[in-house]
């Protein structure tokens, strides 16, 4: 009886395994997310409406850490470009995880950090819904938190 227990013990664990695994589609998407994140990160930096118009879907959302809700494509570019302007500094974001949620819509989260010009750090995250909705994945939504402990 214990040795069928273990047996089906270590089936389960292999089938677990098997199924985290990433598939060769999935490395491929990763890729090309990360590619999309870093478009944003530079399109932010260097105010350019015409590539975040081409990477962000229509109905973007966006909810600031100020509490700011921006809805649809024409006030997140707007407020995207008030904020770099009104709150000057370096900004990065770094990926740490990527959550797919099906073949065309994934969770992107990632470390989001704005060194201001006296060099003091906001430190927040940064959440995307990316969806890919022809052949190129987009921003569909992002949320940013400005968590109280900032570990």
């Amino acid at each position: 009886m214990k040795k069928i227990f273990s047996l089906i013990v270590m089936i389960s664990c292999f089938s677990l395994i098997g199924m985290a695994q990433t598939t060769p589609k999935q490395k491929s998407d990763s890729n090309d997310i990360l590619h999309l994140i870093n478009q944003y990160s530079a399109a932010r930096d260097t105010r350019d409406t015409v590539l975040l118009r081409q990477i962000l879907t229509h109905d973007v959302d966006q909810l600031v850490s100020s509490g700011e809700w921006r809805s649809g494509i024409a006030a997140a570019t707007k407020g995207m470009l008030n904020s770099s302007t009104s709150n000057p500094g370096e900004r990065k974001l770094t990926v740490e995880k990527i959550k797919f949620l099906g073949e065309t819509a994934a969770l992107v989260d990632a470390r989001y950090i704005i060194t201001n010009p006296d060099q003091t750090q906001r430190k927040m995250w940064s959440s995307f819904v990316v969806v890919k909705p022809k052949d190129t994945w987009q921003i569909a939504a992002i949320r940013n938190m400005l968590p109280t402990n900032e570990n």
